[in-house]
């Protein structure tokens, strides 16, 4: 395909690009190219409007413009499919792996229109269900085949809903008696290319587990969450041991001169990045070990072959905030329904 581009307009305020493809042009605001230099430009003028044809050394940062302003990514249904089904498939790899460690746990899930329905104990934060509603239609009969799954197991019923999913799924969730408890702010950022340049404490070292080392990294979670709540810690150890050993999963630690200081999750599933497992020792804080961590977990991804990463976080919280000032966007809020 011929690379030409051209700028046109009446007036420098007007002026627009046009990128030929296949016949069909396309027109942007010409304010996305005002750091260009103009003095790299030829102006040519006619009566009342004038061109300008880019040279051949503006060619490759137009070729980038042109290619970035192609790779935006909406929040719609096709992005939420993908951000639910990674998400969905980690968390099953977890209940996989906990089945495996302990075998007397019932640990399993399955699959419903799309769905996937986890058990992993009462009291994990697993047990629930990820894509209802976004591959296909949510129906009495589909949430009657769920339900039923987690009365099997004794276990309370959990719908984590994006508002991606047909709005009538409302209306059903009232209907059977659903209440909603929670929310979530789904976030994404596109990493084909990434270029974070973060500024980094040269003293933390990071780097992935090696096998055996579960312990070490789960104590170093545990004790990062036992701030949090009394008893907290001990549940988070055995949780971690059992994400250490995920399919998929890649456990990675922080370091300060060879003391584990911080702890984060990176679960790759096709194209998507999942980055989950942030925690960080008390005394540990303030000194840069998330950001190392985001950074290596980051790269390590687009070497992957990742070309989008994901996260999860309270509205508004702290989380969140860092995760939008290193170019996450909120996908959407996701909506947790509790079966009353």
């Amino acid at each position: 395909m011929a690379f030409n581009h051209w700028v046109e307009g009446s007036s420098p305020s007007r002026i627009t690009i046009i990128f030929n493809k296949l016949g069909q042009p396309k027109r942007l605001p010409f304010s996305c190219l005002r750091a260009y230099c103009v003095s790299n430009f030829k102006i040519y003028f006619s009566h009342i409007s004038f061109s300008i044809l880019v040279k051949d050394t503006l060619r490759s940062e137009l070729g980038t413009f042109k290619n970035n302003y192609k790779m935006m990514i909406f929040s719609d249904i096709n992005l939420a499919r993908r951000l639910e089904r990674a998400e969905a498939r980690s968390n099953a790899s977890f209940v996989e792996a906990r089945a495996k460690m302990f075998p007397d746990s019932g640990a399993e899930w399955i699959e419903a229109a799309g769905a996937y329905a986890m058990f992993d104990g009462n009291e994990s934060p697993l047990t629930q269900t990820f894509g209802l509603g976004i591959f296909e239609e949510a129906t009495h009969e589909v949430l009657e085949k769920l339900e039923a799954f987690f009365v099997k197991h004794d276990a309370p019923v959990f719908h984590e809903v994006s508002p991606m999913a047909d709005a009538s799924i409302i209306n059903l969730l009232n209907e059977r008696g659903y209440q909603p408890i929670e929310l979530t702010s789904v976030m994404f950022m596109p990493i084909e290319e990434i270029k974070l340049d973060l500024v980094l404490n040269q003293n933390i070292k990071t780097r992935i587990i090696e096998p055996g080392e579960e312990k070490i990294w789960a104590r170093t979670s545990a004790n990062g969450w036992a701030t949090e709540m009394e008893g907290l810690a001990e549940f988070m150890f055995e949780f971690g041991q059992v994400g250490a050993k995920c399919a998929g999963g890649f456990p990675y630690l922080a370091e300060i001169e060879n003391e584990p200081t911080a702890t984060g999750m990176l679960f790759v599933f096709d194209d998507v990045a999942l980055l989950a497992g942030a925690s960080t020792v008390p005394e540990g804080r303030r000194q840069g070990a998330q950001l190392a961590l985001l950074d290596a977990r980051l790269k390590f991804a687009v070497e992957q072959g990742c070309n989008l990463a994901m996260m999860g976080a309270s509205p508004g919280s702290q989380s969140q905030r860092n995760a939008e000032k290193n170019g996450f966007r909120i996908a959407y809020t996701r909506t947790k329904w509790k079966l009353k």
